[in-house]
């Protein structure tokens, strides 16, 4: 069980700085104007490095919870 919610925070913290990064970050290339500089969304810096915890919690939930004893 731990190892499934570990590898789901994962891929969700990996998908998160995936969507932050090539949908709500600044457009790539270089920029004609200040206004093409900043990012579409203005918080989305804080996204990616939210999915960027995210992945770093996996590896602290994976040591917290107890392991599935088995028979």
């Amino acid at each position: 069980m731990r190892k499934t919610i570990a590898l789901l925070m994962v891929v969700l913290g990996f998908a998160i700085q995936i969507v932050s990064y090539f949908f709500l970050a600044a457009p790539l290339g270089v920029p004609d104007s200040p206004a093409y500089a900043d990012p579409r969304v203005p918080f989305a810096p804080l996204i990616f490095l939210i999915g960027v915890a995210l992945v770093f919690l996996a590896a602290v939930v994976y040591e917290l919870l107890p392991e599935k004893e088995s028979k």
